[in-house]
């Protein structure tokens, strides 16, 4: 039902797919770049489901209960419990979602690095971490509201030059444009 409906946004709006996904690949961290609209998860949602990507987000497991937990489950959510781990401290999101890849056998795991929608000097890295500690890559989505284009650019291997990793990101994210260009990245 999802990839009919994806379908039909796809051809209703203009839309078309690059889908270069690396054959074989079950686990990694998705960036979705760049996030400069609140349309851009309609997008790469629809274009998820026809690519057969399994991808998935994470949120508070506080706000998956009731109906809007049933809504967001669908839409592929998995909440973090944030639990206690030896020596009292809450484990933190990245830590939870190391784990998480750890313990499954697919997953792919969607992470917008700039944290917002407004356009930032500084990109959270907690993405990186995550590829580099549960040893997974991470490959770059991307919408392009010039070409109409919703994509997968790069796959790339953490390698600890974080720095230098991050900005060849930037780099191929400056190639695409978003809805809001003035908010794209810096």
């Amino acid at each position: 039902m999802m990839k009919v409906l994806s379908r039909f946004i796809f051809w209703i709006t203009g839309w078309k797919l690059n889908d270069n996904w690396p054959i074989g690949l079950k686990k990694a961290v998705l960036i979705a770049i760049p996030h400069t609209s609140n349309w851009d998860i309609l997008y790469a949602r629809a274009a998820f489901y026809l690519m057969d990507i399994p991808v998935r987000f994470t949120i508070k497991k506080e706000v998956m209960i009731g109906p809007l937990g049933w809504l967001l489950s669908g839409l592929g959510a998995i909440p973090i419990d944030r639990k206690r781990i030896p020596g009292g401290r809450k484990q933190t999101y990245t830590e939870a979602m190391v784990q998480m890849l750890n313990e499954r056998d697919e997953l792919v795991v969607m992470v917008t690095p700039e944290g917002t929608r407004s356009a930032v000097k500084k990109w959270k890295t907690g993405f990186y971490h995550i590829a580099l500690g549960a040893n997974v890559p991470v490959v770059i989505g991307y919408l392009d509201y010039k070409k109409k284009e919703a994509g997968i650019g790069p796959c790339i291997y953490p390698n600890g030059d974080m720095d230098g990793q991050i900005e060849e990101m930037k780099a191929f994210g400056r190639t695409v444009t978003g809805k809001h260009p003035e908010k794209g990245i810096i």
